[in-house]
């Protein structure tokens, strides 16, 4: 599946190809945040980051899978509607799952007494996103298999139309049942997290804030909004965001692994059959090897590279893991990632909440996200031809 992924779904040709759909969410992105200003012009609108920046994500990846933004109808502002609040969460809550501890993983005999309660979540969760993916796929199976579907839109279509050496399909319809929702929770929370944790430390430290708006202004410019063709150019926003990664993982560590011999790694024997985890939060916070490692500073990246990327193969923090097992979805999760993160900063100009004299960054008891959701006032800064919608 790996290979398959790689090959035809996650490629560079394939990435290409759906250039225009993420464009468009871009755009969706700015015309959403754009209608919470108008409620207010002069004084700017609040706006709740962390549902802009997670329903972006989700909007992507459902327009590349789906060829469709909302399963339902949305909020006549572009917001999320009920159904798109209920599927998100649910992915969401799927992921919590994903890193909190069970007893049967260690005791496996005890399977299926559910004695942690994850599996009754778990199967809630996973009823919810089947009940929106499985009438979609089913339909679209039948329309290829009928022959009143010939064009090639999406994944979906794409994972449906393999084949194997034989000419039959590649995929059953489980299996791509099963790798759709793998994706979509592969894709919402790495970039949505990293976006909110860097607005919120930039809206304490403002300098930060404007030295990255007078990049994209030097870049850009004020007559266009952003594309991925900038993103070369955009050291500063990148270091924001890879400080984001270092400083605030979306996990405390990383999915576990098992040693397959005996090693010995920094003096530390590991045995055959281990549970090896990786700390997430020790490696980008670790004083050996960051200066003031506790401090949002994105100017320790530039010090380091002539161009900026996300990724981090010297495992120094763990953006989008590396090696045989890490993220086949680089590239998708980089441009994710820095066209939430430069729209909205190009987009609008950002401020604290009225009656807010800094941004609480505490971490939730039950994940590493903020512990309450960013709402930050934003106004538009650009010329109003260039809001989508307007």
């Amino acid at each position: 599946m790996r290979k398959v992924l790689m090959t035809h779904v996650l490629s560079p040709k394939t990435h290409q190809w759906l250039y225009s759909k993420r464009v468009e969410e871009g755009d969706h992105l700015v015309h959403y945040v754009y209608n919470q200003c108008k409620k207010s012009m002069h004084q700017g609108g609040i706006v709740n980051l962390r549902t802009a920046a997670q329903h972006y994500c989700a909007n992507v990846t459902r327009k590349m899978t789906f060829n469709k933004r909302f399963f339902g109808e949305g909020m006549k502002d572009g917001g999320p509607g009920f159904e798109e609040e209920e599927y998100v969460d649910a992915l969401f809550s799927c992921l919590n799952h994903i890193y909190a501890f069970c007893i049967s993983d260690f005791l496996p005999s005890l399977i299926g007494l559910d004695l942690d309660g994850h599996e009754k979540v778990v199967m809630e969760n996973l009823r919810i996103i089947n009940k929106y993916h499985d009438p979609i796929i089913d339909e679209r199976v039948q329309q290829w298999k009928d022959g009143t579907k010939k064009d090639t839109e999406d994944w979906l279509d794409i994972l449906i139309t393999l084949k194997d050496p034989d000419g039959n399909p590649l995929l059953s319809k489980d299996e791509i049942k099963a790798q759709i929702t793998e994706i979509m929770i592969a894709a919402v929370d790495n970039p949505s997290n990293a976006c909110e944790w860097a607005f919120a430390e930039m809206l304490n430290q403002p300098e930060i804030l404007e030295k990255a708006i007078e990049e994209l202004d030097r870049v850009v410019g004020k007559e266009r909004l952003v594309q991925e063709s900038d993103f070369a150019h955009l050291n500063y926003v990148k270091a924001c965001a890879r400080e984001a990664f270092r400083l605030h993982p979306i996990a405390p560590f990383n999915p576990p692994h098992v040693s397959v011999a005996d090693t010995t790694v920094a003096n530390y024997f590991i045995p055959k059959g281990s549970y090896v985890l990786l700390s997430r939060l020790g490696l980008g916070r670790n004083p050996k090897v960051w200066d003031e490692p506790l401090k949002f500073r994105p100017e320790r990246h530039l010090d380091e590279m002539d161009k900026v990327v996300l990724t981090e193969n010297n495992l120094r923090f763990i953006s989008f893991a590396t090696g045989k097992r890490g993220c086949i979805g680089v590239t998708l999760g980089t441009s994710m990632t820095i066209m939430l993160f430069a729209r909205l900063l190009q987009a609008f100009t950002w401020s604290l909440p009225p009656r807010h004299s800094s941004i609480d960054l505490t971490i939730a008891e039950d994940s590493m996200a903020l512990a309450k959701p960013l709402f930050a006032l934003a106004k538009p800064r650009l010329p109003p031809y260039l809001y989508p919608g307007y």
